[in-house]
């Protein structure tokens, strides 16, 4: 079984497509979508329409709620966002689960993690800082998804960085983001997941995507000053 994987989409039309045309080569038995859908300034529609096509979202993401109307704040990107988006948008996100078991309970899937959609599965944040959490923050962040229990991978997204460590026999995989990324690489990302001899072999795929355009969407389209820091972040790869 191989299953691809993606997450943080962010409404990046331009990056989206080249990831889906990386899967499309690998040929998986299955795509799923870590969720923040829409939420960003490089051609949203088109990005919700590819996704709705290709590459659903199987959880709900932290944007995703406030596209939804689910949580408060920066109303003027959704007041800019929403109306180039089909109308049910809201009620469909709403509607997402929080995590999802996928491949017989073995493979858990969320956004943040399987808590909250914005609660971070493998960093916590300190006042300014941020660490990786310690095991046992990890574990009672996975809700009961153990190796004893059929377990053997939880994969999230959010924090737009890529991770990977084991917790008590439970592969446990930070996917990094199809856009805005964090590291300084402006690479598009996902993650191949494939079963073999009973266990989960990850594989971090980086795929270059045409960062110019979608940073040049940005700023023609985009809000004004949210489309010119949003194109300085995709170019960069790091958040302004």
């Amino acid at each position: 079984m191989r299953l691809a994987v993606l997450s943080d989409v962010h409404g990046n039309a331009f990056a989206l497509e080249a990831v889906l045309a990386d899967i499309h080569a690998e040929a998986p038995d299955a795509t799923y979508n870590l969720g923040d859908t829409v939420w960003g300034f490089s051609d949203p529609a088109r990005a919700w329409a590819l996704q709705q096509e290709y590459a659903p979202p199987s959880v709900r993401g932290n944007t995703d709620e406030r596209v939804a109307g689910m949580r408060a704040g920066k109303d003027e990107t959704r007041a800019w966002l929403c109306p180039q988006l089909p109308a049910e948008l809201g009620e469909t996100l709403a509607a997402l689960p929080t995590f999802l078991d996928i491949a017989d309970g073995e493979v858990r899937l969320a956004h943040g993690s399987p808590l909250s959609p914005w609660e971070a599965l493998m960093l916590t944040t300190e006042g300014l800082h941020t660490r990786p959490v310690h095991f046992a923050e990890v574990r009672e962040r996975l809700v009961g998804f153990t190796h004893e229990a059929g377990g053997r991978l939880c994969i999230v997204g959010h924090t737009h960085r890529e991770m990977l460590t084991v917790v008590d026999g439970v592969t446990v995989i930070n996917a990094g983001p199809v856009s805005r990324q964090k590291d300084g690489l402006p690479l598009a990302r996902w993650v191949l997941l494939t079963r073999r001899a009973g266990g989960w072999t990850p594989e971090f795929r980086r795929v270059a995507y045409d960062v110019q355009a979608a940073a040049a969407w940005a700023r023609e389209h985009g809000p004004a000053g949210a489309g010119d820091h949003e194109a300085q972040w995709l170019t960069t790869g790091r958040e302004p």
